[in-house]
């Protein structure tokens, strides 16, 4: 009776050019020999070059089918995802720090206008003006004692809505943001492991 492998497959994984993908790259082995999975995992079973572009899929399939091919003993079973997305890295430059500040300025000439033309909108001074005559009795065209609280409300309610302070976490809550940007990229990996996979036959829409 022939020996079980399992493989799990990761999701995705990102390599370089020019490397040689191995199966302990693109999944996890578990089997009852130790020996039989270090032989396994250093199984080399694609190299990655310049056609490849920035992507590749490796099926399961052709897995299997190539380590049947190679180990007649063994019988294979597959857990989990059935394929392995590879994104492979360039060498990246540093931005410049013109670069960098420039679009920080952007960002934060943009998030001030949103916030300014929000409140204009709103008619958000009115409002504090009102809140300050019902408070106290007495008209006051800049009630500073409530906008300057609310003011740093505002900032203070932001850090903790997108869950950062530059690099630190308040707590392991994702972020809304980080949600969103999470559903994103699964949508953007399913549809390129569904029209980068060889063995489908389907193209992208032009």
């Amino acid at each position: 009776m022939a020996d079980i492998v399992y493989l799990r497959f990761k999701k995705q994984i990102e390599l370089s050019f020019m490397q040689q993908v191995q199966i302990k790259h693109i999944a996890y082995v578990s089997t009852s020999s130790t020996q039989k999975r270090k032989k396994l995992e250093d199984t080399t079973i694609y190299r990655i070059s310049e056609k490849d572009n920035n992507i590749v899929v490796i099926d399961s399939f052709l897995v299997i089918d190539h380590l049947n091919s190679e180990y007649n003993d063994l019988e294979f079973e597959v857990i989990g995802p059935t394929q392995t997305l590879i994104r492979i890295n360039e060498k990246k430059k540093k931005a410049p720090i013109l670069v960098i500040s420039s679009v920080w300025l952007l960002l934060f000439v943009g998030t001030a206008m949103t916030i300014m033309n929000f409140h204009y909108d709103v008619s958000m001074q009115e409002v504090q003006q009102r809140i300050h005559f019902l408070l106290t009795g007495e008209q006051n065209e800049f009630p500073l004692w409530i906008q300057i609280p609310y003011s740093f409300g505002l900032g203070i309610g932001m850090l903790l809505f997108f869950n950062h302070w530059f690099n630190k976490r308040f707590n392991e809550e994702p972020s809304p943001l980080e949600v969103e940007i999470f559903k994103y990229q699964q949508n953007l990996d399913n549809y390129v492991n569904h029209y980068e996979n060889e063995l489908n036959d389907t193209k992208p829409p032009n």
